[in-house]
Formats: C-alpha cells, sequence, structure tokens
C-alpha cells in the first residue's frame, strides 16, 4: 500500500511540475511578444528621435 501511494504522489507531483513549466513558457513568450511590441509602437522623444517605451 505504501509504495503504491509513494507512486502516485510521485505521479502527482510530475504532473504538476509539467503544467507548471508549460504556463511558465506561456508567460515567458507573451512577455517576450510584448518586449518585442514596445520597440515597434514606442513614442516618438524629443527633436525627432524616438524615444524609450520603458520607465527605467
Amino acid at each position: 500500500m505504501v509504495p503504491l501511494l509513494l507512486v502516485l504522489l510521485l505521479v502527482l507531483l510530475l504532473f504538476g511540475a509539467g503544467f507548471a513549466l508549460e504556463a511558465l513558457w506561456w508567460i515567458a513568450v507573451i512577455v517576450l511578444v510584448v518586449w518585442l511590441l514596445g520597440f515597434v509602437v514606442r513614442p516618438g522623444g524629443s527633436g525627432g528621435r524616438r524615444g524609450r517605451w520603458y520607465r527605467w
């Protein structure tokens, strides 16, 4: 009974880690797309220069 519970616990942990990694990949792709769009749609700066779209 104990080995069966350990195997089920291991399966649950691996499934959870796989789902979390999949979600992190999608978040990383979305952040990358937003970052790249920032270079395309950044506002014009003073003197005709294109300004930075981020604040720092």
